[in-house]
């Protein structure tokens, strides 16, 4: 490589430089032949390889002759010299390549298209990366040189710094990590005032010097900021340079001192810039590009977790005048949009200035003390109720949010400007509790339209729209808790008026057009949800303000709730879902406010059981809504019997003969039957009242008959193997009818009327299902355990109970479950030909509604299920819900048993029959039905008594994983030989169903392992123990992770599934994955058999586990996971075996000198995990998928449709306890901040 002085005009090299553009020419040429192209793409290829190509490239690129294009690839060829030759170069070669990049940037022209300018800058940033602080100490002083020249030079200065400090600070680099916290000093350097720097770190080290001048850049560019609001120049290369000044000031934002802010005014420099337009229209624009880059400075400087006191009140402060305020008011007046035609440029500003000013009144709520004299308070509050009365949700939600954190503090939430608007922000949230998504999504209503322009899918719709209603539930509650009498007074004076005039408007109420979400019933909703959030604010005010100054306050609330709540008893509603949701209601007032009248609850016990529909058959949408009813009030009655048995037991004889009066008369199936008479057994088991010998004997009489049913000889006859078993549900007899009428030749099942044969049938399986003894079991026996702590006198009770029935149960229990698994295999159905076994596959293929993914709402889909109950597809629903209710049923039982503790654990021969009736079978269920056996078995394995662990657990959990492993496994080769060869006319909804159902499965067992596996989390001081960092880790070797780890009949499947789950095509699950073998590597570098047993999997089956997905372009955003993992491996395992070591080198072109490089650097970075990512990054670069984006086959996302990290944490349904914030899971490196002067 020859100096960039140097002009090399040999006719070779000119030869060559003709040929370059000859090639390019021919790949760009639209008239190009295909051959030609390719030919031409394959040269081009191949010359980045030449010695000569940077100065091919240099020589191209300073052409301004040639097209943009070709320049363009010129600077490629040098970009490829420094990404993949650098390390190859010596210290001249180095210095030649740097030098041709400084001409490059000095030679910037104003013409310059910004792709050109950007490659530039990024030519200078990854060199920098490479050698800045090393050998190249001038950096500051050139950049400080190019920004005296003209527009184009000071906007390529400071595109490089903006780049140079995401790429630092923020982003997951691994060039600019494996530099360690050099770089970050280095920034940190440039860009502070020296004087700040000073007195920040007044003993720093100072013997190498990068700055140039005293300023530092942040200086600068706020100085030019100040300059360019004075000049208000409309060019547009100022404009450009203003919008590149504002991005510096967000990309430092995140980590530079805020001293710095302070010293440069940077805060009011960049507020100056959100001055909304007030000129032509042609300004408009030009100055909404500038507010948009203000905006995002300023959210990024906000969005930061904390500041000290002073910083508060120097950084933060300013926001809160009333000029700023006023001006942020200004501009979300400015900022508002049609939600028929959607400025997108002015809705996604609108959006981050309602997260900025979240992140503002965040910090104020955490130091509303702070807040400086001559603030405008009350202006920020009419500005966040402004936001929060957005007809956007998405622009509501953070002031929502926001509200709840000023009304969780004693200061802003006294304060008289929040005082001030508590009327109105609980109208705001009463009117904000509609069920937004049972409005129809095609409807003019405004927030529905700005729904559908920002979320998609409908999971993410349903949990946003769930975090909006807790956050508004939780503002009601604390404005009741601040105001009770007022708000209470206010709430119910509402509902008074909707119950009134309920119907206005709309037609009266017939079971004929009944629909479920009418707008009667929504209104009802809605007004309700606000008076419960509103009883639980009641419930926490009364629990609290326990003196006597409020006792005349407790007394008059207590007597108004319960006159407004005996009116409500008294009014008559037809529509089932309101007299549904009235019940729920009056069940609130007696368990919360009133629940110390017992008297009242007994009143709405009553009511419940006098509440009755008259049932419609012929309509069934009313019908289906009466069976609801009914069942949900018999859940009711035992939630008030489990609060109140010691009031009930008094009247036992009365309730006792009307339950079971109403039972006969009202219940529709032998499940609500048994639902009566477990409100009964739950009063009889609770009550306090009575002695335990009269109460088992009554217990008894329930549960007596039952056991006599599980023991029928012939039931027993039935079970004894799967032909019997068949017989008892006469599934003999549906076998021969599929076969006598041919089903596998009949395409839409749906439409297939069904005939009296099949009728018959259906109605006779449905009847033998009924005769089983296993849902009045599974009623009796929640009532006996559910919601019990070990150690209370129920509780007690219960296993007394149990004691000597759950021995006879068990085996039984046991038999079901596995005949029922039996019947899902094909070659079980023994009366139908091998040539139908798909019919069985189709039978067992459930129907569920999935969000996101099925067609039309989920009252859609059960009333079409609802039409087909005639069809052929219906019979096969009632055989599919038969098996499954069998299959279900066994299962929650089990769990039941479970609760009991040692009467199922303690059984020395039960582990082996229990893991072979549950898995024996258990790949021939569905994935969704594997994924609830899965689901059911997890808490029976936490049950588990740790003096039990050794002898139950092992059996179950080594046939679980080797079952899940074996189904997840051929689940995914499945989908994935699917989607290659897939086809146009492919069923793409019914491809998606499928595979969402496979990560449920997925995800159910990652869950199980990561449960089992977690290590114990670190708890407060105590005596014992090893402590670290304050905190104290256990060291008992009693948990389940321990069990696990020491037991390798568990262990192997189980670790073999977790290396098969880093290759399906799942995100999520196989993060959870990587994340928890991180965490066990340690626990193998003992010298014990199994240790080395394990160890060496690890470091073969695992290691190329993660080599391969890293190689997978699926798993491109995951690629950081598989490094942290494969440098945990080599940094735990490298001294102690050299399997690790082995397996990398039979990779392709690999040596034991780069090994051997690779694992000294993890181990000399072994407490900094981002640089050991970046190790492994940089070490199997070459083996690293690239996803279809940077292959350009996808189109770049569009930046209005981008969504922030706030906004996604709120489409969360786990957000609930989580903190908001801005950015990447690590945050901003800031090594160079907090030790850069040590």
């Amino acid at each position: 490589m020859e100096h960039h002085a140097v002009q090399n005009h040999e006719p070779q090299a000119l030869a060559e430089h003709e040929q370059i553009i000859r090639a390019l020419n021919a790949v760009h040429d639209p008239r190009s032949s295909n051959e030609l192209r390719r030919e031409a793409s394959q040269y081009l290829e191949k010359i980045r390889e030449d010695a000569r190509a940077p100065e091919q490239g240099f020589q191209i690129a300073c052409n301004f002759d040639q097209q943009n294009i070709v320049r363009h690839y010129g600077l490629s060829l040098i970009d490829y010299a420094i990404r993949h030759k650098w390390t190859d170069y010596t210290r001249e070669q180095s210095a030649t390549l740097r030098n041709w990049v400084l001409d490059l940037a000095r030679g910037t022209a104003e013409n310059d298209p910004s792709f050109i300018t950007n490659k530039v800058a990024e030519l200078w940033v990854e060199i920098a990366k490479r050698s800045w602080a090393i050998d190249w100490m001038d950096m500051d002083e050139m950049l400080f040189h190019l920004w005296e020249g003209n527009t184009s030079q000071k906007i390529i200065v400071l595109i490089i710094l903006e780049t140079l400090s995401d790429e630092v600070f923020t982003t997951e680099d691994s060039v600019a990590a494996l530099r360690g916290s050099d770089l970050n000093r280095a920034c940190v350097d440039i860009f502070i005032p020296a004087s700040v720097l000073t007195e920040q770190f007044p003993s720093r080290e100072k013997s190498v010097n990068l700055r140039y001048g005293s300023d530092g850049w942040l200086t600068r560019v706020s100085a030019w900021l100040d300059q360019f609001a004075i000049d208000k120049q409309s060019q547009g290369s100022y404009q450009s340079l203003a919008l590149k000044a504002l991005s510096i000031c967000r990309s430092t934002s995140s980590w530079i001192l805020p001293k710095a802010l302070v010293a440069n005014s940077t805060v009011y420099r960049i507020s100056a810039c959100l001055a909304v337009p007030q000129k032509a229209v042609q300004m408009v624009v030009l100055q909404m590009i500038k507010v948009d880059a203000a905006m995002d400075a300023l959210y990024a400087l906000y969005n930061r977790l904390r500041f000290s006191e002073g910083e508060f009140q120097d950084v933060v402060g300013p926001m809160f005048k009333p000029e700023t305020t006023g001006l942020l008011i200004q501009l979300y007046q400015w900022l508002q949009v049609n939600p028929t035609d959607i400025d997108d440029g002015k809705y996604l500003m609108l959006k981050r200035l309602s997260e900025t000013v979240f992140n503002l009144g965040r910090l104020l709520a955490e130091q509303p003390s702070n807040i400086p004299n001559g603030s405008d308070l009350a202006g920020f509050i009419d500005l966040l109720m402004r936001v929060m009365r957005s007809d956007s949700l998405q622009v509501s939600i953070p002031a929502l949010h926001l509200w709840v954190k000023f009304m969780q503090s004693e200061v802003i939430s006294k304060s008289p400007a929040v005082q001030a608007v508590m009327a109105e922000l609980l109208e705001t949230c009463s009117r904000r509790l509609l069920r937004y998504e049972s409005l129809p999504v095609d409807g003019d209503n405004a927030s529905i339209l700005f729904l559908n322009e920002d979320i998609e899918t409908m999971p993410e719709r349903h949990a946003f729209l769930g975090n909006y209603a807790r956050f508004c539930n939780q503002i009601v509650e604390l404005v009741v808790q601040q105001q009770p009498i007022d708000a209470l007074y206010h709430i119910l004076g509402q509902a008074d008026q909707v119950l009134v005039h309920l119907y206005d408007k709309e037609p009266p109420f017939s079971p004929s057009s009944y629909t479920r979400n009418s707008i009667p019933w929504l209104k009802i909703d809605a007004q309700f949800t606000v008076i419960e959030a509103a009883l639980k604010g009641c419930l926490k005010w009364l629990t609290r303000a326990n003196n006597g100054t409020v006792k005349h306050e407790h007394e008059v609330m207590i007597s108004n709730l319960q006159v407004w709540c005996d009116r409500l008893l008294g009014l008559t509603f037809e529509d089932p879902l309101i007299k549904e949701r009235v019940i729920q209601l009056a069940v609130g007032f007696a368990t919360g406010p009133l629940k110390q009248d017992p008297q009242f609850a007994v009143r709405v016990f009553d009511y419940i059981l006098e509440v009755n529909c008259p049932d419609f058959p012929q309509y069934s949408p009313y019908s289906d809504a009466v069976k609801d009813l009914q069942t949900f009030a018999t859940q009711q009655l035992q939630r008030l019997a489990l609060r109140f048995p010691d009031h009930l037991i008094t009247i036992f004889e009365v309730l006792e003969q009307k339950i079971v009066a109403i039972s006969k008369a009202v219940a529709f199936d032998e499940q609500t039957k048994a639902r009566y008479t477990s409100v009964l057994f739950v009063i009889l088991h609770r009550a306090t009242g009575i002695d335990n010998q009269t109460r088992q004997a009554r217990l008894a009489q329930f549960v007596d008959p039952l056991i006599s049913r599980w023991q029928d000889d012939e039931l027993s006859g039935a079970m004894s193997n799967s032909d019997t078993f068949s017989k008892l549900l006469g599934m003999d007899h549906i076998q021969q009818y599929l076969v006598s009428r041919q089903v596998q030749t009949i395409k839409n099942w749906s439409s297939q009327p069904l005939d009296e044969d099949g009728k018959l049938l259906q109605s006779r399986m449905q009847a033998a299902v009924d005769a089983l003894p296993l849902r009045a079991t599974k009623h009796l026996m929640s009532a006996s355990v559910e919601k019990l702590e070990k150690g209370t006198s129920a509780y007690e009770n219960a296993c007394r109970l149990w004691q000597a029935y759950s021995p006879l149960l068990l085996p039984r229990i046991l038999q079901f479950i596995r005949l029922s698994h039996a019947l899902y295999e094909p070659s079980n159905w023994k009366e139908m030909p091998y040539e139908m076994s798909s019919v069985v596959r189709q039978i067992f293929t459930d129907r569920f509604w999935q969000v996101g993914i099925s067609q039309g709402s989920r009252d859609d889909f059960y009333a079409s299920i609802g039409g087909t109950k005639t069809s052929l597809e219906g019979f096969a629903s009632s055989i599919r819900a038969a098996l499954r209710l069998i299959r279900e049923t066994g299962y929650r039982l089990l769990f039941y048993l479970s609760l009991l503790g040692t009467q199922l654990y303690g059984q020395q021969d039960l582990p082996q029959p229990l893991a072979e009736a549950l898995f024996t079978d258990a790949c021939a269920l569905s994935p969704h039905q594997m994924a609830l056996l899965i689901d059911t078995m997890r808490p029976i394995v936490e049950n588990c008594p740790k003096e039990c662990r050794h002898h139950f657990l092992p059996p179950m959990l080594s046939a679980m994983f080797e079952q899940v492993d074996r189904k997840a496994h051929a689940e995914w080769q499945r989908i994935e030989q699917r989607k290659s060869a897939a086809t146009e006319d492919d069923d793409l909804a019914s491809e998606m169903k499928d595979e969402s159902v496979l990560r449920q499965l997925t995800l159910s067992a990652v869950t199980l392992v990561v449960g089992l596996l977690e290590p114990e989390r670190p708890i407060l001081k105590v005596d014992t123990g090893s402590e670290t960092n304050g905190l104290t880790v256990p060291q008992s070797n009693d948990s389940t992770r321990d069990f696990v780890l020491q037991t390798p009949l568990v262990l192997k499947p189980l670790i073999l599934f977790c290396t098969h789950a880093l290759l399906m095509h799942d995100t999520r699950a196989c993060s959870l994955i990587a994340k928890v073998l991180r965490t066990i590597i340690g626990d193998f570098s003992g010298d014990t058999p199994l240790d080395s047993d394990v160890r060496e999997f690890i470091s073969t089956e695992v290691l190329k586990a993660c080599v391969t997905s890293l190689n997978d372009p699926y798993f491109v955003d995951m690629q950081k996971d598989f490094a942290h993992l494969i440098a945990s491996i080599l940094v735990t395992y490298s001294p102690r075996t050299e399997t690790p070591k082995q397996v990398l080198l039979s990779l392709p072109d690999m040596t034991h000198e780069k090994v051997d490089r690779a694992v000294r650097h993890l181990l000399r970075a072994n407490n900094n995990p981002k640089q050991q990512r970046a190790i492994i990054l940089d070490f199997l670069k070459g083996f690293r998928g690239v996803g279809i984006h940077e292959q350009g086959k996808l189109p770049k996302t569009d930046p209005n449709k981008l969504r922030s990290h706030m906004q996604q944490r709120y489409m969360t349904a786990e957000m609930e306890g989580m903190d908001i914030k801005e950015g990447k899971d690590d945050g901003p490196d800031l090594g160079g901040v907090a030790e850069m002067f040590k």
